[in-house]
């Protein structure tokens, strides 16, 4: 029986998310280790502190809540393998998938933060297209749907009834207009991420990949882009280099998490989002989630 420990990506953050993981050891020097990479106060901007002055100070900036969610997500993994512990699998939804490849210790944490730097600049300048969280509705119909309308595709898979589209504005009215769904949601992003949207940023992330060295996974890693797990680097790196522009198969990764005999699921970062969606999907399977200091035994 094994453990699987996952990491969520945007959406989870929110101002004061820093505060819970502060007492840990090292905490307060890598917030200042990111901050000189990113050329700003990263922790103030965790705790609302510079809010308003500029987009560039806003943790809602792609460019700030892609750092921010990783180096918690750093301090507390860190931590729990300072306690010996180990999981089976790892797996993270879109951004998470890096804080993923540092637990697994693909890479370190700084080069893992300069890439992050490089995604999120990438992303945050690919303007232009739209995404949308559509939740209940007949699988096999949407699918259908989306497969016939050009210039949409499906950017999250979340689970049965929870997927988010990505893609033209105009392409997501048609494909809206087409389904019937209990509740669909406009996504404040920048632009159509997991998408062919993408494909410029993509090859410029590809670049800035090619420049650090991956090492092989001590733990198996589930990518966005193929679920099934691997620990060879070259392997997830030529997966990381075609996420931006492919789907997050999350409900591919819960099946594989499934099947691979895991008796408990580990959400580690802020908020709940993969827990949530792992309560629906994993009926047999305990599902804890990892967020502060305290729930580290601290």
């Amino acid at each position: 029986m094994g453990i699987a420990w996952v990491f969520p990506g945007q959406g989870s953050q929110k101002v004061g998310m820093a505060d819970p993981v502060l007492s840990l050891s090292g905490a307060l020097e890598r917030f200042e280790i990111a901050s000189k990479i990113l050329g700003r106060d990263l922790l103030a901007i965790c705790e609302g502190k510079n809010q308003g002055s500029s987009d560039l100070n806003d943790l809602n900036d792609t460019r700030n809540t892609q750092p921010a969610l990783f180096v918690i997500q750093s301090l507390l993994v860190d931590d729990l393998k300072n306690q010996g512990r180990k999981p089976s699998l790892v797996a993270g939804h879109s951004l998470g998938e890096i804080a993923a490849l540092y637990c697994a210790e693909v890479f370190d944490f700084e080069n893992a933060l300069r890439l992050l730097k490089i995604r999120s600049e990438l992303m945050a300048l690919a303007g232009g297209g739209a995404m949308t969280a559509v939740m209940g509705f007949n699988q096999e119909q949407l699918f259908g749907i989306v497969e016939n309308i050009e210039g949409v595709v499906v950017a999250n898979d979340n689970s049965l009834d929870q997927v988010v589209l990505s893609g033209k504005a105009s392409a997501l009215k048609k494909v809206l207009e087409s389904i019937d769904c209990k509740r669909s949601v406009p996504l404040k992003v920048s632009g159509a991420f997991h998408s062919p949207f993408m494909s410029e940023s993509a090859k410029s992330f590809s670049i800035e990949l090619d420049k650090i060295e991956f090492n092989n996974a001590i733990f198996p890693v589930a990518s966005n882009v193929d679920p099934n797990p691997t620990q060879q680097g070259s392997y997830l790196k030529q997966r990381l280099k075609e996420q931006m522009i492919s789907g997050v198969r999350w409900r591919e990764i819960m099946e594989v998490i499934s099947s691979k005999n895991i008796h408990t699921l580990v959400e580690i970062g802020p908020g709940k989002v993969l827990s949530g969606l792992a309560k629906r999907s994993l009926k047999e399977i305990s599902i804890n989630q990892i967020s502060s200091a305290t729930d580290l035994g601290h």
